[in-house]
């Protein structure tokens, strides 16, 4: 089974730069408190690295 990502939006977009702000939209988070579970790839984990200041992340199976 693959290894799984399931990421929470921590802070608040405002004053964020765009990129920043599409990058979370594109995960599926909308707001603070908001938790998506994504699989581990590259790419979600280069999405996650872009806006690692803004969310927590955790490793599940």
């Amino acid at each position: 089974m693959a290894a799984r990502l399931k990421v929470t939006q921590t802070k608040s977009v405002i004053s964020e730069k765009q990129n920043q702000r599409d990058t979370l939209r594109s995960l599926g988070l909308k707001r603070i408190g908001d938790t998506v579970v994504r699989e581990d790839t590259p790419a979600n984990r280069g999405y996650v690295r872009t806006v690692a200041h803004l969310v927590k992340v955790e490793e599940i199976d």
